[in-house]
């Protein structure tokens, strides 16, 4: 593709022309030239929006699709358009399917079938046979294939030893292990955070501790064997506590948070809204203000949708009978904008593509043109009209949003909102 992007505040703290407003040519493309202003040249598309901000492009750590297996839920053509249109140019695809990517050939094919799309699709394999908890997968052979680290979607490890031969094993190639923050025993049947919530309307409480003992645990073994960890979806105010502690002890660990753990408390399940069953469980305002300081001083790494389609027959049901999840990409930028600067809000969404795939993406003269098209300016409420997903399970219907995607160009394709 040639274009010209006009008139752009650019957000790209390594780029001399950051929070200036900037004119950028891209050529078959690649960035070529970036100026105050550029003159028009034959032939190139002309990309102009009101009150536009570029910046490199987004990567969005936990996604969820279907396909293979679950392709009423999301098809990872449609799956990747969604992202595409929420400002994602790069994904980390959960084992979330079925059968669960446990191999080599279940990796090459996601990619393959993800080949020569603008948003680029990076799958996480299973750490586990089947995400069973029992037996590693073929963890080296599905690096080899394209994983970019391994972990059993919304699956604790339960065995301490397996977590701790990951960890070992996994320093030989450099993998990054994730590891779901919770404790199974203490969550039986557990669907809502517990506390005063989930005491008045009588539905059987997930502890925060539960959260608490297994990030503990987890941290305590990456001290003893050294190597990558990921804590996905943390949700608490002493999560934050105890990974602050461990990076100033010098682990390499990161964490994510949910934009649904930093937008809602447990307060919103008082009409039994199945919207709002995720994992973690929706917390209280003491540990959603928790969340919000720990992004905002880095303790978070990262922001990510955990964006998660599931087919009406799975929600539209009793509460207990619901399953987990929402989807969340359509909204994540809007959310995050009501609660730190654009500034912020880039670092937390650009920050998983180095973690991930320890590549960045830059805003330079000769590099291929990934960036994410959006404005801060302007307040709209979050619609049905809004869902670009096959699934409809979103949590934000009816939240105040602020900002709006316009688009992405990655791989040498515009892809508008």
């Amino acid at each position: 593709m040639n274009a010209r992007i006009t008139q752009a505040t650019l957000l790209d703290e390594s780029n001399p022309h950051h929070g200036k407003q900037v004119d950028i040519r891209i050529e078959k493309g690649i960035i070529t030239e970036i100026a105050s202003t550029l003159e028009a040249k034959k032939g190139e598309e002309l990309i102009n929006f009101e009150n536009l901000t570029v910046s490199p492009g987004w990567f969005d750590s936990s996604v969820s699709i279907g396909e293979p297996g679950y392709e009423e839920r999301e098809t990872i053509k449609n799956g990747l358009l969604v992202a595409a249109k929420s400002g994602f140019t790069g994904i980390a695809l959960n084992p979330n399917s079925y059968p669960v990517p446990d191999t080599s050939s279940s990796i090459a094919f996601l990619q393959n079938k993800a080949a020569n799309n603008a948003v680029e699709l990076f799958p996480i394999g299973a750490l586990t046979q089947k995400s069973e908890g029992v037996d590693l997968a073929e963890l080296y052979d599905m690096q080899q294939a394209g994983a970019i680290a391994f972990g059993d979607y919304q699956h604790a490890i339960k065995n301490p030893n397996l977590l701790k031969i990951a960890l070992q094993y996994t320093q030989g190639f450099n993998g990054l292990v994730l590891s779901f923050p919770q404790e199974d025993d203490l969550i039986i049947k557990g669907m809502a955070n517990e506390g005063e919530t989930a005491i008045k309307l009588g539905l059987k409480g997930m502890p925060a501790l539960a959260e608490h003992l297994q990030i503990a645990r987890d941290l305590y073994i990456l001290e003893y064997t050294g190597g990558k960890l990921h804590i996905p979806t943390i949700s608490t105010a002493q999560s934050v506590a105890l990974i602050k502690e461990a990076k100033v002890k010098g682990l390499d660990v990161t964490c994510s948070v949910a934009i649904t753990n930093l937008f809602f408390t447990d307060t919103v399940l008082e009409d039994f809204d199945t919207r709002y069953k995720v994992t973690p469980p929706l917390r209280n305002e003491e540990d959603r203000k928790a969340l919000v300081a720990g992004i905002k001083d880095g303790t978070i790494d990262m922001v990510t949708s955990d964006h998660n389609p599931l087919d009406i027959e799975q929600k539209k049901l009793e509460f207990d009978h619901a399953k987990f999840g929402t989807i969340a990409q359509e909204a994540t930028l809007g959310a995050l904008l009501t609660l730190v600067s654009e500034k912020k809000a880039v670092q937390l969404l650009t920050a998983g593509r180095k973690r991930f795939t320890e590549t960045t993406s830059k805003i330079e003269m000769g590099q291929p043109a990934n960036l994410s098209l959006f404005t801060t300016k302007g307040t709209s409420t979050f619609t049905k009209e809004m869902i670009l997903s096959k699934s409809k399970n979103a949590a934000f219907l009816g939240a105040k949003l602020k900002g709006k995607v316009y688009g992405i160009i990655a791989n040498n394709q515009f892809t508008a909102s």
